[in-house]
């Protein structure tokens, strides 16, 4: 058992009779009143996102939890197949329990947590930044850059990115993750 004191980013803890991963915490200490935790939980089983908020001392069960690197070989529909990078096990996920699956190439090696009990997966942690090709992107207009417009732009997995007027087909560009937005463009 574990105390509000102990929520962190990341947390995975048994709620309501499902497993929940902390995204968002806040701690809230108002000048009248108890202080009370308000956290943003997302349920690793269904990924829905629910607020919560949580009196200061509550009690919360923690769920023990262990993180391997597996590297991601290739999707089949909605499956995602995944291979441990120290013993070259195989492992299949659902599309729902990845935070960005648009954003995952083949090759790249993310963190996966297992709940240490049942040795089931709980949630993918992708790196913070992937470098993606851009494959498609309609072309710049001269002079159209005075404002910091931007224009859509498609990546080498297919997902949709909004990119400056400066980037053209070709360029490598570094993607975050969490937002699946455009952070600088990668020069080689």
């Amino acid at each position: 058992m574990a105390s509000t004191s102990d929520i962190r980013k990341g947390l995975c803890i048994r709620y309501n009779n499902d497993i929940f991963k902390i995204i968002e915490f806040l701690h809230v200490k108002p000048g009248k009143g108890p202080a009370f935790v308000r956290t943003k939980l997302k349920s690793v089983t269904t990924g829905k996102v629910i607020d919560n908020t949580f009196s200061a001392g509550h009690k919360i069960e923690d769920v023990r939890v262990e993180t391997r690197s597996y590297q991601y070989l290739y999707a089949e529909g909605e499956t995602y197949h995944f291979m441990n990078t120290d013993d070259y096990n195989q492992i299949t996920l659902e599309e729902s329990s990845l935070d960005a699956p648009g954003l995952l190439k083949e090759g790249e090696v993310v963190k996966i947590m297992f709940n240490t009990e049942d040795s089931m997966p709980l949630s993918v942690d992708m790196p913070a930044s992937v470098i993606l090709e851009i494959t498609y992107t309609e072309p710049g207009v001269k002079g159209n850059t005075a404002t910091n417009a931007t224009k859509p732009a498609k990546v080498e997995t297919g997902a949709e990115v909004n990119v400056p007027l400066f980037i053209n087909e070709g360029d490598k560009i570094k993607v975050d993750t969490e937002k699946g937005t455009y952070m600088e463009r990668v020069k080689e």
